[in-house]
């Protein structure tokens, strides 16, 4: 594989629509509802000396001090979303703006004609896709034990804030992802996943975006607390959904100048991968990976994480 990036996600294109802001009540979520692990903080491993995707700034690796915190086992569910909508009568960037994308191959045969994206035709807008029903109107309903996808950034803050907690920052999202390991590939070490004989996550296993043979048990999304968890307890830390962070999209390795003239500068930084990826186009499900998207985009593969204080 090249260096050059290759985009993960599509970006919405707002010209000429609006998404009013959402006022949401701080810390209202029950205690009682937090499925949470400890994480101790100390001296946390950020970025690699081997970066493959240069354009993302994955390198260097250096090293940041991080408190201990709590953290959700599993990304947010589908039902606890929903209590989160049921409490506040929050809706999402997607429901405001009346569509979400959604990959191709799970687009339901009865939807009308969709619009595709020059260079990302696999994504397709849906009207009607939002996190109640992931493929839209036509499709299924989300799955409660599964990541609530279709949150934007701002949805994903909205979320965290009325939960008590806040989205993690990248340095302590990958301290979290290496579960005490030290400098490793992926969360459970270095050995790489594989089209037919090892799946420790969801990623695509096959020819993308035409043929996933689902060797890993999915085409879609996974529940969010499936396959095995890290050495701190914490699911599905790459592949299954990208993870929002609170952390602007920066590559260390540009000028300032640069930074904040390049296309990135506006977008917020999320962290894992996703069900979409495979080393042959997105080989983003490794810890130091990382891309970025414009706060109010969402789609069928973008979930979060919360932590709170420990």
């Amino acid at each position: 594989m090249d260096g050059s990036p290759k985009t993960c996600c599509a970006s919405r294109d707002t010209s000429g629509e609006s998404s009013p802001a959402v006022a949401v009540p701080n810390g209202e979520m029950p205690v009682a509802m937090r499925d949470t692990v400890h994480v101790p903080g100390g001296k946390a491993l950020v970025g690699t000396m081997h970066p493959v995707i240069d354009g993302d700034g994955e390198s260097p690796l250096r090293e940041r001090r991080v408190k201990p915190l709590e953290w959700e086992r599993g990304t947010v569910t589908v039902s606890a979303f929903r209590r989160f909508v049921e409490a506040t009568g929050y809706r999402t960037e997607a429901e405001r703006f009346g569509w979400s994308f959604v990959f191709f191959l799970h687009v339901p045969e009865t939807e009308v004609a969709t619009l595709g994206i020059d260079g990302l035709e696999w994504w397709r807008r849906v009207d009607g896709a939002s996190w109640a029903m992931p493929a839209g109107p036509n499709g299924e309903p989300g799955r409660d034990d599964h990541p609530v996808v279709h949150v934007s950034w701002h949805d994903a803050s909205a979320y965290a804030r009325w939960a008590g907690g806040r989205l993690p920052k990248e340095h302590e999202w990958e301290h979290a992802a290496r579960g005490g390991l030290g400098d490793v590939t992926f969360p459970w070490g270095d050995e790489a996943p594989d089209d037919d004989t090892f799946q420790p996550c969801n990623i695509w296993q096959g020819n993308f975006p035409h043929k996933n043979t689902c060797a890993d048990g999915y085409a879609a999304t996974a529940p969010a607390i499936s396959f095995d968890p890290n050495g701190y307890g914490l699911y599905n830390m790459v592949g299954n959904v990208w993870e929002w962070t609170a952390d602007p999209f920066r590559v260390r390795t540009l000028k300032k100048t640069a930074r904040q003239a390049s296309p990135g500068a506006a977008q917020r930084l999320l962290k894992g991968g996703s069900f979409l990826c495979h080393a042959s186009y997105c080989y983003r499900y490794r810890i130091a990976a990382r891309t970025g998207n414009t706060p109010d985009s969402s789609s069928s593969h973008t979930g979060l994480r919360v932590v709170y204080p420990g």
